[in-house]
């Protein structure tokens, strides 16, 4: 596993564990969603297996399932991929005052592990990085053992539905479930007036360009909901609430 055993040794990683575990249903479920619709969308086992290992980014991989399944171009699916993905880039800009003291492997497996909620977890309960060895262990620990569940939880889920997919019935309504799990996920996430915003530019900006060929609206609707934030941004006066990265 991508933890060290001294991690394990330290309190705070059981504290990661029980916080990440307490949301651990969730993710499985949206895990499961996801591996059964690659494998629907036309992907063999094998290929999903490895989209899954390889990528580990649920709301890219939903992404990009039906622009594959449509036939886009490979440029149009990474540029959907990376424009779902961009809020990593501020979680990464947060996180290394707290991660540069670790090797550089330990920073790039920090960062393929961390996910959204585990990002959440984590700046919730450190708001500041450590000054002292001791303090960026804990931190460290925390963090690893908070990943750790959330790995195990999405990849035991989705290989599950990869491997099952063919064996559940599409009466079942799995597409719906899923949407319904995303949806539930993104109201969570709407705790500011600016990311309400941006969550119905992106849905209304989606449903107006659906005629749209190669599921090009999913791009329309994220492209249109960067833009008016970072038009809401400039507009809003200096200290004023809608401002700065944390409510992106």
């Amino acid at each position: 596993m991508f933890f060290l055993a001294e991690h394990r040794r330290h309190p705070q990683f059981w504290e990661g564990v029980r916080d990440q575990t307490s949301v651990s249903l969730g993710i499985a479920a949206w895990g499961l969603m996801t591996g059964v619709a690659m494998v629907k969308s036309g992907l063999s086992v094998t290929e999903a297996l490895l989209m899954t290992l390889i990528v580990y980014a649920g709301s890219a991989q939903l992404a990009a399932i039906p622009m594959i399944a449509a036939g886009a171009p490979l440029w149009v699916i990474l540029a959907a991929a990376l424009c779902v993905n961009l809020r990593f880039v501020v979680f990464s800009a947060h996180l290394r005052p707290y991660l540069m003291h670790l090797p550089r492997w330990q920073r790039l497996i920090s960062g393929y592990v961390t996910a959204d909620l585990s990002y959440v977890f984590f700046s919730r309960r450190f708001s500041q990085p450590g000054r002292t060895p001791a303090q960026l262990a804990e931190q460290q620990a925390y963090l690893m053992g908070n990943c750790g569940v959330n790995y195990v939880a999405w990849m035991v889920a989705s290989v599950v539905g990869i491997v099952l997919a063919n064996t559940i019935p599409t009466e079942w309504g799995l597409g719906f479930a899923g949407i319904l799990a995303l949806l539930g996920v993104l109201s969570s996430l709407a705790s500011s007036p600016l990311r309400m915003v941006s969550a119905g530019v992106a849905g209304a900006a989606a449903v107006v360009a659906w005629a749209l060929p190669l599921k090009l609206n999913i791009l329309v609707a994220i492209a249109s909901a960067v833009a008016i934030c970072l038009v809401l941004e400039k507009m809003a006066p200096p200290g004023d609430s809608t401002r700065g990265a944390r409510h992106v």
